[in-house]
């Protein structure tokens, strides 16, 4: 299980970029793998399997890449509702380019990092990565699905794939 430094340096985090207040995970357990962090609900039987050897629990919560901590989609996609900062709403026609391996330019007043990524009308799908007045999408492509891409600019649109 991870430490409370751990705990205290990923949720506060969110609380910090996002406003995604620390208490939400209170219910939680974060594990500590090499270089990210897993969570799972705290729940009876947890007491009983702490003595289990266990390779992975619960879901990627968050990475270490470079100097960032970057939260997993999952995550973003399961509490990133709650955020009210750092949080961008966008349209079809912006995520088409987005997911076409292009970015956003605008005039946020926020530092370098992650942003939340919603669309209108769908709710939220997951990363970006904002500097310099760019954005760009971090959307895993297997995440991007057809119904991400209907409307105007994206409804005769093929989903990518990865070969």
């Amino acid at each position: 299980m991870a430490g409370e430094d751990d705990r205290r340096r990923v949720l506060g985090y969110l609380n910090e970029r996002f406003g995604i207040p620390e208490s939400v995970f209170d219910d939680y357990l974060l594990f500590r793998r090499r270089r990210g962090w897993q969570m799972m609900r705290k729940c009876d039987a947890t007491p009983r399997a702490a003595g289990l050897k266990i390779a992975k629990a619960g879901m990627r919560a968050f990475r270490k890449i470079g100097a960032f901590v970057k939260p997993s989609t999952r995550l973003i996609q399961s509490f990133g509702g709650l955020a009210t900062r750092a949080r961008i709403e966008i349209d079809h026609h912006e995520l088409a380019r987005l997911v076409d391996g292009g970015e956003l330019l605008l005039d946020l007043d926020l530092d370098t990092g992650y942003v939340i990524l919603e669309l209108k009308g769908s709710g939220v799908l997951g990363l970006g990565f904002y500097i310099n007045g760019r954005l760009r999408s971090q959307l895993p492509v297997k995440e991007i699905r057809r119904a991400m891409l209907t409307g105007p600019a994206g409804a005769d649109r093929k989903e990518k794939t990865t070969a």
